[in-house]
């Protein structure tokens, strides 16, 4: 069982102490002092491995098959002996320019937090490290630990809003180039961008509703005063969903743009291809009709037809070239 659980600790007043090995005995402890409270966290467990904590903490099976299994949608689940929440960090790689999501599951119940991460994106390390050097908002209990990983997970939503933005900017100057910048792969890297933001999408725009909830209504096991708190993590979070929106909006009309750019080149190509097919279509029939094996032709034995012939052609080629020059097709 130790080896799925990343860390266990009893804060009381704020401050770590080390609980006993056996998490009836630590549960207990932290709620006989009644300022106290077990923080245990898990990475990945197995059914077999969360059986033990989800039987002592009186987990609901429905929550606990949903830690169990990952890929689930943000939500705020409320049960009769806990709370429960799920959170999607999102990470975006520069190296790659693609946006992944880990997921984060948080049970708050009386004088207990369990949490359970998959994925290696998780800002749970973070949080306890940050929690535990600032004891004032760490002795407000289980709902400082919930909010303090709520907000960590929304701010990095705006870290990666903020990335993705940079990476529209620098796909819509390459569309808008003035010397043709875009090329085949623009289409595909505007694909593969719009992949990005509904990934993106899948992490925030669910967890508006739970935000909401916990910073409106009273919600079991959290604190009536931390609902500011929340919602200013609500407030952080629409700020995050409206610039995905925005992003989405922009990368339609891009999209769009580059799809006129591609017909308006299209067109210009086929102009260019008819202007030159015109100009050859004349020498090309001149010297048809005068490579024709006839005997009484015009200027057949005239000394100078041969020539006069060439500069008909020549010259009915350039009057061609001048004419597609002046209305833009060459």
């Amino acid at each position: 069982m130790r080896a799925v659980i990343v860390d266990c600790a009893i804060y009381r007043d704020g401050r770590r102490t080390e609980g006993p090995d056996d998490l009836s005995d630590a549960l207990d402890q932290a709620r006989a002092t009644g300022d106290a409270f077990l923080w245990i966290g898990l990475y990945e467990p197995t059914e077999d491995e969360f059986e033990l904590v989800s039987s002592e903490f009186g987990l609901h099976p429905l929550a606990v098959e949903d830690a169990l299994n990952a890929h689930q949608r943000p939500k705020l689940e409320v049960y009769d002996d806990s709370l429960f929440i799920v959170l999607k960090p999102a990470i975006y790689d520069a190296e790659t320019d693609t946006v992944s999501t880990d997921e984060v599951m948080i049970f708050v119940g009386d004088s207990f937090v369990v949490t359970v991460r998959h994925g290696e994106s998780s800002p749970l390390h973070e949080v306890r490290k940050r929690l535990e050097a600032d004891p004032d908002v760490l002795r407000h209990g289980p709902t400082a630990v919930l909010y303090a990983v709520c907000d960590t997970v929304v701010d990095r939503y705006i870290d990666v809003a903020a990335e993705l933005q940079m990476d529209l900017e620098g796909l819509e100057a390459e569309v808008f180039a003035p010397n043709g910048g875009a090329t085949r792969n623009t289409a595909a890297k505007i694909y593969n961008f719009k992949r990005q933001l509904l990934e993106f999408r899948r992490a925030t725009v669910p967890l508006a509703s739970p935000m909401a909830r916990l910073a409106g209504a009273s919600v079991p096991f959290v604190h009536k005063q931390a609902q500011p708190f929340f919602r200013d993590v609500s407030d952080h979070l629409t700020r995050a969903n409206e610039q995905v929106e925005g992003l989405e909006r922009l990368l339609s009309d891009i999209l769009s743009a580059h799809l006129a750019q591609m017909g308006v080149r299209q067109n210009d190509d086929m102009r260019k291809i008819s202007a030159w097919a015109a100009m050859i279509a004349v020498p090309t029939m001149a010297a048809g009709i005068y490579g024709m094996n006839f005997e009484h032709m015009p200027e057949l034995r005239w000394t100078w037809s041969y020539p006069v012939v060439l500069l008909v052609m020549a010259g009915a080629v350039f009057a061609l070239f001048r004419l597609f020059k002046r209305r833009g097709w060459l």
